[in-house]
């Protein structure tokens, strides 16, 4: 569904515009109803789920067991933290003041489509990500037979 790699600009009110080659597929899939929240595994990143695959992550991460401190930590992280957002008319979203600022974005951030979802990177976060990558060229076993 979502693919790509676009430089976006937060402006003074904490919103970013939808890129325009998106605009037509959210409104689309998800009737423009967006979640935002935290990636649970890499920091300066958060996860924009358009609502009907949110309802779907959201319920499989609420099965699991309270009790447990991983599970209780993904629960806080992902639906806790939980927010939704509709592009105005000019196709902008806000973007939660606590999270920009839990992450690290500001004002210049990285916005990749990562089939399901969206993933929304602090310029620095991303480009020290793509560094890693690029310098680990030992992507294990498990990938080896990956048709690239």
């Amino acid at each position: 569904m979502f693919q790509g790699e676009t430089a976006i600009t937060i402006d003074d009110k904490g919103r970013l515009a939808i890129p325009t080659a998106y605009r037509d597929l959210v409104a689309r899939e998800c009737g423009n109803r967006l979640v935002i929240t935290y990636n649970p595994f890499e920091a300066g990143c958060l996860y924009l789920y358009p609502l009907p695959v949110w309802e779907k992550v959201r319920d499989q991460v609420n099965a699991l067991p309270r009790t447990k401190k991983n599970s209780r930590l993904l629960q806080l992280k992902l639906v806790g933290a939980a927010a939704f957002a509709e592009p105005d008319g000019s196709a902008r979203i806000s973007i939660p003041a606590s999270q920009r600022s839990a992450v690290g974005i500001e004002k210049k951030a990285v916005l990749l489509g990562m089939g399901d979802k969206f993933e929304l990177w602090s310029e620095q976060a991303h480009h020290a990500q793509i560094r890693q990558t690029l310098g680990d060229a030992d992507l294990g076993d498990d990938l080896q037979d990956l048709v690239l």
